[in-house]
């Protein structure tokens, strides 16, 4: 055999130790106060005894969950962190694992008459996302367009009110945002959406009508103006009454004017 061919042959050897001893991680996930189950497979009709294991990433490996009929025909869990929450199906090897706190992460492997099993299973349960507030941001070279903000560290999922998915850019510190355009319609909304591996979120929505001040069509502002002059030259020409109020009316009628030019 040539140098390179045990060369090659070496390389492989300690690949497939290193496969062998590290096994097969599968990625779980689950949220506080959820539930989990996972490592379900088809036992040998042979299998004497199961056994959970546990190992978090500060602490020492601990038993979740015991099954040895041989010495006690009950499942067995010596750990309070399981205590009560913890069940084993003895037919499948599948453990289930209910009321999760964070306390559960880490790394889990499965023990077969003795023999612990080359698939390992990793656990991260996650605190429930909260529920996300779009911030408002004014643009004051353009006041027909406001920036959204969703200020969170999770995948955000901006979407409109015809379910259209936005997107969005990155925001400093955190999160992203879009620039929402007046579109002339007061029904118009935005969501933001947090979502993780366990659970999603979604926001309250923004509506267009809560985003622009709405002005008013400057034709109102003909037809009421004109109005009220006519009024006043009616009232002037056929209530005698009316002359010696005139000072108040006029007065009156200049903060009318004032006012309309300030809303128009």
């Amino acid at each position: 055999m040539t140098p390179l061919k045990y060369l090659t042959t070496l390389i492989c050897f300690v690949f497939i130790a290193i496969r062998a001893a590290s096994g097969e991680v599968r990625n779980e996930f689950g949220e506080v106060g959820g539930k989990v189950s996972f490592g379900s497979t088809s036992l040998n009709p042979s299998v004497t005894s199961i056994i959970w294991k546990h190992r978090s990433s500060t602490g020492p490996i601990v038993k979740a969950i015991e099954w040895d009929p041989a010495e006690d025909p009950d499942v067995s869990i010596p750990n309070p962190r399981f205590k009560d929450i913890t069940t084993l199906n003895e037919k499948t090897g599948e453990i289930t694992i209910t009321n999760l706190t964070v306390e559960h992460s880490g790394f889990y492997t499965i023990d077969i008459n003795s023999k612990e099993q080359e698939q390992r299973f990793s656990l991260t349960v996650m605190a429930p996302l909260p529920k996300p507030v779009i911030k408002i941001e004014k643009i004051e070279m353009n006041p027909n367009a406001v920036n959204l903000k969703c200020e969170y560290n999770e995948t955000i999922i901006w979407k409109n009110s015809a379910g259209e998915t936005l997107k969005g850019s990155p925001h400093t510190p955190k999160g992203e945002l879009i620039t929402a355009e007046k579109k002339g319609n007061p029904d118009v909304f935005y969501t933001c959406t947090l979502k993780n591996a366990v659970s999603e979120s979604t926001s309250d929505p923004v509506y267009e009508r809560d985003l622009f001040e709405e002005s008013v069509p400057w034709w109102i502002a003909l037809i009421v103006i004109p109005v009220l002059i006519l009024a006043f030259v009616l009232l002037y020409k056929f209530w005698t009454k009316f002359h010696s109020k005139l000072p108040i009316v006029l007065f009156s009628f200049k903060i009318c004017v004032f006012c309309s030019y300030c809303v128009f």
